[in-house]
């Protein structure tokens, strides 16, 4: 029986109408095996962060952050993370392909709850999972946050008995949060630039990784 946490951030946006609005939204789920491995993976970013962050940049900032952080620096928190307890799970939208009624106001709200549910549909959580933390940064509002814990709440397949718990929190006072944006980031760079250099340090430890709605597919819908 086991404890599992999944930490969950996004990179880009989901606005479309801006010349500057992203062609991808990435959203990225951090998959944590017990407590002991949550521990060590927080260790790690606060290791990084007082070791390699100078005292300049942590008046600025107080977490790591992918697009602030350099390569050096991520690589050195890589090598503190624990060596297994933990996988990546990610899915890429091609936004360019979504519906022109699913870009506006609550549409888009309901679209990322979509995604969202997909991504946490390719996790086993059936097998011996006794409680389930789901952990995300708090960048919604009430009602967001409520709509959103009831959607997963009713599509998450876990066992009767298992304890759900889904936390939205402020992501500089979780460091494990800050580790999912590393690689979330990364994993944009692959996509928005071809530039790879960090997503290859860490690729061997992503389970699930998928483009939803890719250009080939003309007949896949979100919704």
């Amino acid at each position: 029986m086991s404890h599992v946490f999944l930490y969950l951030d996004e990179s880009g946006c989901l606005g479309f109408d801006s010349s500057g609005a992203s062609k991808f939204f990435v959203v990225t789920l951090l998959k944590v095996e017990g407590i002991e491995t949550q521990k060590k993976i927080s260790r790690a970013i606060l290791r990084t962060f007082k070791s390699k962050i100078s005292a300049k940049e942590k008046k600025n900032h107080y977490e790591l952050k992918g697009s602030k952080t350099d390569l050096s620096i991520k690589q050195y928190f890589y090598r503190h993370m624990p060596s297994s307890g933990w996988s990546i799970f990610t899915v890429i939208l091609n936004k360019e392909r979504v519906y022109s009624h699913l870009r506006t106001g609550d549409s888009k709200k309901r679209l990322y709850n979509y995604i969202a549910k997909f991504l946490l549909s390719h996790v086993n959580l059936r097998n011996n999972v006794t409680r389930l933390d789901l952990v995300m940064d708090r960048c919604k509002s009430s009602r967001e946050i409520k709509d959103f814990n009831t959607y997963i709440e009713a599509h998450l397949d876990l066992s009767p008995n298992a304890l759900l718990n889904i936390e939205h929190v402020i992501s500089h006072e979780n460091p494990v949060i800050q580790a999912v944006d590393l690689f979330c980031w990364g994993i944009a760079r692959k996509y928005t630039s071809e530039e790879t250099s960090w997503y290859d340090c860490f690729k061997e430890k992503i389970e699930f990784e998928s483009v939803y709605l890719p250009e080939q597919d003309e007949k896949r819908r979100p919704l």
